[in-house]
């Protein structure tokens, strides 16, 4: 991660061979970064990262906003905050009402994994709830798109 980042940092703008890699930003570079350090098990940075990649702007890559927020949602749930780790769940199934994708569904399928360890919390039975009317929550929807 650390190699990338130079490289990223060394890298001309002006150069880039814009029409395949011309997307690629800080904020793409974070939502990368959040997702590596999810993926080992560092909830604290992943969550850093992803929330540099969201930033206070929308991106206009709606795909990319669904995958760095469901980290970030990951993100909390692996460091003990339940709570904000379904509220920003909640965010992401709001975006991905948007997309039609296998890939986002695994996404929500890996967050529910994740979330059978505190499915008996109220605030995880009040989420599921909300959730369920998300078409990226309900198996046959996602399926049929």
């Amino acid at each position: 991660m650390s190699a990338a980042v130079r490289e990223f940092e060394r890298r001309n703008p002006d150069d880039d061979p814009a029409e395949w890699f011309g997307y690629f930003n800080e904020a793409e570079l974070a939502a990368e970064l959040g997702h590596c350090n999810r993926d080992l098990g560092r909830g604290v940075d992943a969550s850093t990262y992803a929330t540099q990649s969201l930033g206070p702007e929308e991106s206009g890559y709606v795909r990319s906003d669904f995958f760095v927020t469901m980290v970030l949602a990951d993100a909390y749930l692996a460091q003990g905050e339940a709570e904000e780790a379904c509220r920003v769940a909640l965010e992401a199934l709001t975006i991905g009402e948007q997309i039609k994708s296998a890939r986002c569904r695994a996404y929500v399928d890996e967050f529910k994994g994740r979330l059978k360890s505190v499915s008996r919390s109220p605030v995880v039975r009040d989420f599921v709830e909300q959730a369920s009317t998300a078409r990226l929550w309900k198996p046959e929807d996602a399926r049929a798109n």
